[in-house]
């Protein structure tokens, strides 16, 4: 029997952590869920209780960049918490852009008709989507 592994898109803010999980193919990125953050070693234990039923090689994490492509407190704050989980779980982090991801998940749900108080709950695990899945796509074009 053969294990797919995956990678599990990070979408880290200050309040939340959106989490997402690649197909066994790696080739589209669906929701999981979101953690309430406490403090790093349970948003930690939180994040890998939403991913027990995959098995994760990769973590790939949303950078806060800013517009100019510099990186600000926020970035630092990000790649600070994605060492404590490399720490923890063995398992190696890469960083994607993240820049207007969370803009980009409210238009969409904006676009679907979804009420405000809807958006609220699933904006963090769609702007996690979105960071995976332009990971997942930047790959694509790697191997063709």
């Amino acid at each position: 029997m053969t294990v797919d592994i995956r990678k599990a898109g990070l979408d880290i803010g200050a309040k939340r952590i959106g989490v997402s999980v690649s197909d066994a193919l790696g080739l589209t990125a669906q929701p999981v869920g979101v953690v309430e953050r406490r403090s790093q070693a349970a948003d930690v234990e939180a994040i890998m209780n939403l991913l027990a039923e995959f098995e994760i090689g990769e973590f790939v994490a949303g950078l806060p960049l800013n517009m100019d492509g510099s990186e600000g407190t926020q970035a630092d704050a990000v790649r600070h918490f994605c060492a404590r989980i490399e720490a923890i779980t063995d398992i190696p982090v890469s960083f994607q852009d993240e820049r207007l991801t969370t803009v980009e998940s409210e238009r969409l749900m904006i676009d679907s008709g979804m009420r405000r108080s809807k958006r609220r709950a699933k904006i963090d695990k769609t702007a996690a989507v979105l960071i995976l899945q332009s990971h997942l796509d930047a790959r694509a074009g790697e191997r063709t």
